[in-house]
């Protein structure tokens, strides 16, 4: 009664917010505009801090916001080439695997979505964005043949 007088709100209303906020809320929760992140994503470990939570969820804003300006597939490309949902960056192999492409119009499509985002000026962005982004040489991309 105290907390519904101190926000105006009915002796009801603040029972069912309280009933709300004491039930258990799954890991698997998705968090933001897509489905592809989720709570469990933004909680590493014991001590992690809430600015560390905010500061993960603004720059996954940031990083779709950026990625937005890419066509579907080319989004999809990049974030399975560098790992940007799971962690995990993908070869080319795995990528064409996925899409039933090539290798070689994985690294077309790559390579046109990395232009697009030089040209918009988005490229240092997501590079700031990623600090543990994946640089190192794929060693698909000295094959220059496909299977």
């Amino acid at each position: 009664d105290e907390i519904g007088d101190a926000l105006t709100l009915a002796p009801d209303r603040v029972n069912e917010i309280m009933r709300v906020a004491m039930e258990p809320i799954s890991l698997e929760t998705p968090v933001g505009d897509k489905d592809s992140a989720q709570l469990q994503d933004f909680i590493h470990a014991q001590g992690t801090s809430a600015d560390d939570v905010a500061e993960n969820l603004i720059r996954r804003e940031q990083l779709d916001t950026v990625l937005a300006t890419l066509t579907e597939r080319e989004q999809e490309v990049v974030r399975m080439r560098y790992g940007l949902d799971d962690g995990s960056p993908r070869t080319l192999e795995e990528v064409g695997t996925f899409f039933q492409v090539t290798r070689e119009r994985v690294r077309q499509i790559e390579l046109r979505a990395i232009k697009k985002l030089r040209r918009l000026g988005s490229l240092d962005d997501i590079e700031n964005l990623i600090p543990t982004a994946a640089t190192e040489d794929d060693p698909d991309d000295d094959l220059e043949t496909d299977k």
